[in-house]
């Protein structure tokens, strides 16, 4: 046996694997191919669902800034909800830009945690 196949496992395991991924892959590709006409926009599971992806984001920002990981960890909280604060402030200032709020909320973050 090679290391290769060692590290691997049994080859027909890494082929049912990629075979199921593939099946998983392509068939929700096709799914979405077979409803995509017959989804109304202006519905209200489609408003439902958008609404959803808002919370998703929400909540994944709002960890971001309150219990962050790596780097961001060392940063005070009071720093990162200045940095949020001046960001959106910019953002709503500029007429919602998203890249003038955004590099606002950055470089504050930056000049604030001494980086």
């Amino acid at each position: 046996m090679t290391e290769a196949a060692g590290f691997l496992g049994d080859s027909w395991t890494v082929w049912a694997a990629v075979l199921g991924a593939a099946l998983v892959t392509y068939a929700s590709r096709g799914l979405g191919v077979l409803f995509a006409g017959r989804i109304d926009p202006a519905s209200p599971l489609f408003d439902w669902v958008g609404c959803v992806a808002y919370a998703l984001l929400a909540g994944l920002i709002a960890r971001m800034i309150l219990l962050p990981i790596g780097p961001l960890a060392d940063v005070p909280l009071a720093v990162r909800l200045s940095a949020t604060g001046i960001a959106l402030a910019i953002f709503f200032l500029t007429r919602r830009s998203l890249l003038l709020g955004l590099a606002a909320g950055v470089g504050a973050l930056l000049l604030m945690a001494g980086g």
